[in-house]
């Protein structure tokens, strides 16, 4: 991968100067080759990774993991059922695996029962949907090589009688 990539997919926010200093290029040439990858689609966007954990709420969603055995169609294979499934507002995520499944989803919802509910009303009742297994994310350690650091637990002293 090309090094102005490398170094924007581990700080999106590099200023495009210090970009230049660690390669030593031309401002110009940077912006231009940043400019150029955004065009093409290679950049498709900027982002933060957020510690949800540290701003956890009444109104924090749920996150699942969902494999997916389908039944390729006939001269579209996974691909037509992959853009069906993507398409979904609750599918944050969709990845063709190697393994005992196919598809993996990441699926988000604003409690257990949205989660719930998309797979037994839209999912599992989908032509060419085999079997799921949803395996609900229960606490982050890492996201993008990133180490969250995670609230202090409530330490109570046990007390016995």
């Amino acid at each position: 991968m090309d090094e102005i990539l490398e170094i924007l997919e581990k700080d999106g926010r590099t200023p495009v100067e210090d970009i230049a200093k660690m390669l030593k290029k031309k401002p110009q040439k940077i912006k231009e080759a940043i400019k150029k990858y955004e065009k093409e689609g290679a950049i498709l966007k900027y982002k933060a990774v957020i510690n949800k954990e540290l701003i956890r709420d009444a109104n924090s969603e749920v996150r699942a993991l969902i494999e997916v055995n389908i039944i390729p169609q006939k001269d579209v294979g996974f691909d037509k059922i992959a853009e069906r499934l993507y398409s979904f507002a609750e599918v944050s995520s969709c990845y063709l695996v190697s393994g005992t499944y196919d598809l993996l989803l990441i699926i988000e919802g604003k409690d257990l029962r949205t989660v719930s509910r998309f797979v037994a009303e839209k999912l599992a009742p989908m032509e060419n949907i085999r079997g799921t297994v949803t395996h609900f994310l229960l606490k982050k350690y890492k996201e993008d090589g990133i180490i969250l650091k995670h609230k202090e637990e409530n330490k109570r002293i046990a007390i016995s009688y």
